[in-house]
C-alpha cells in the first residue's frame, strides 16, 4: 500500500523538495541545466506542490502569477520511478485548488506536445495548437478556466 502525501509547500524546506525533484527529474534525466530549469520564476510569490513517498519528494509543480486573473503552471514533474501512479493528476488537481482559493480564474500552461494528452484529459484545451519551444521542449499553450 502505498502512503503519498500531497503538501503545499510553504516552508523552505519544503519548497527543496520541489526542487530535488525538479534536478533529479529534469536536470539530470534530460541534462537541462540548473540555470534552465531554475529561473526568475523560482521566488517568493511562486507556489510549489510537491508529493512525498515516506517523506520522500517524488513529484511536484509550481504556479505563479500570470496577470490579476490566471496563473502560469508548470515545471510539473514525477521522477521516473513514479511514473504511471497518477501522481502528476495528483499534483495539477491539488494545485488547481489552491489556484481556485487563490481566486484566480484561468491556468495556463505550455505543454509538452507529448504530454497534450494527459492534460486534455485534465479539462485544459490548446490555444490552437501551434508548437512553440520552451527550452529544449515542443510545446504547445494549452489553458482551462478555474471553476
Amino acid at each position: 500500500m502505498e502512503n503519498f502525501e500531497v503538501m503545499r509547500a510553504q516552508e523552505e524546506w519544503q519548497r527543496a523538495g520541489a526542487y530535488s525533484v525538479r534536478i533529479q527529474g529534469m536536470n539530470r534525466q534530460h541534462n537541462i541545466s540548473l540555470r534552465e530549469e531554475f529561473d526568475e520564476h523560482d521566488c517568493d510569490g511562486t507556489k510549489y506542490i510537491v508529493v512525498l513517498d515516506g517523506g520522500y519528494p517524488v513529484a511536484t509543480c509550481r504556479f505563479y502569477e500570470n496577470d490579476a486573473e490566471s496563473v502560469i503552471l508548470g515545471r510539473v514533474v514525477v521522477l521516473p520511478e513514479y511514473r504511471g501512479r497518477e501522481l502528476g493528476r495528483k499534483v495539477v488537481q491539488e494545485a488547481e485548488q489552491w489556484i481556485k482559493e487563490c481566486g484566480y480564474k484561468e491556468i495556463v500552461i505550455d505543454s509538452r506536445v507529448v504530454a497534450v494528452g494527459f492534460y486534455e484529459k485534465l479539462g485544459y484545451t490548446s490555444d490552437g495548437g501551434s508548437v512553440i519551444k520552451s527550452g529544449q521542449f515542443d510545446c504547445v499553450r494549452m489553458r482551462k478556466r478555474v471553476e
